[in-house]
């Protein structure tokens, strides 16, 4: 068993999941990419290991109780117990209410909430014995913001921000550190750039400096909460761009 502390990433992908490891990793963790197709982080994994790091990419389904369990049970017997867990699923859907479905809005809700409260109840299985941890959920301005065509996502999220609420109040007296993060922006990548393209904007990489959130700096965020002491603990973060309206 490892002996280094560890970081669990569910529903880990190439933006802030990427980021967040990266620091970890840097930082001295053990870092567990967890997603659904775990070869997507097959060259981070790659990358991370050549800097010395201990890192790894597994299979999830987040939705499925089932496979989250096993995750958990996996992650503490073959790296050590789970120090910092962060949920990070998206779902971030965009539809008018008179095409939005009854399935696609449970699907969003899937994904943005129910998985998340599988989540952070396994990981509050596992961390409340040893009277330590901390558990993260990545919320968006949807997450206090309910935005026009975006009534399946503003509902998850809304749901996703209470829930971290709720697990704050009751594990926060038990050394468990959980906190929402509001990431109010869009966030350097590949795929923003894609969207802003396809939107007919300008190029991501045309726009105002500092106008997109860098993984780099969202990570930061994370690394900085879960360091916290305990006789000040932040509940609910706050991200965006110093030009970002809201």
């Amino acid at each position: 068993m490892n002996s280094m502390k560890t970081a669990l990433l569910v529903a880990a992908g190439d933006a802030i999941g990427a980021g967040v490891a990266r620091r970890f990793a840097m930082g001295g963790y053990a870092v567990c990419i967890a997603r659904r197709e775990p070869e997507k982080s097959a060259k981070l994994v790659e990358e991370l290991r050549a800097q010395g790091g201990d890192v790894r990419a597994v299979a999830v389904d987040a939705r499925d109780e089932q496979s989250v369990a096993r995750l958990f049970d996996e992650v503490q017997s073959s790296m050590g117990g789970i120090d910092m867990c962060l949920f990070n699923g998206g779902a971030n859907t965009r539809m008018p209410i008179e095409d939005t479905s009854t399935k696609l809005f449970h699907r969003v809700w899937e994904l943005a909430c129910q998985a998340a409260f599988v989540v952070g109840r396994e990981a509050a299985k596992h961390m409340v014995p040893r009277e330590r941890g901390s558990i993260f959920f990545t919320g968006a301005t949807a997450s206090v913001r309910g935005g026009a065509e975006y009534a399946a996502f503003a509902s998850a999220k809304f749901a996703l921000r209470g829930l971290a609420q709720a697990l704050a109040r009751e594990l926060g007296p038990r050394n468990i550190h959980v906190a929402h993060l509001v990431i109010d922006g869009g966030v350097d990548s590949e795929a923003i750039r894609r969207i802003l393209k396809a939107r007919g904007g300008a190029d991501a990489a045309e726009r105002p400096a500092d106008a997109l959130l860098s993984t780099r700096s969202v990570a930061e965020a994370y690394w900085f909460l879960h360091h916290q002491s305990r006789d000040a603990w932040t509940h609910e973060l706050d991200l965006r761009p110093s030009v970002e309206k809201w």
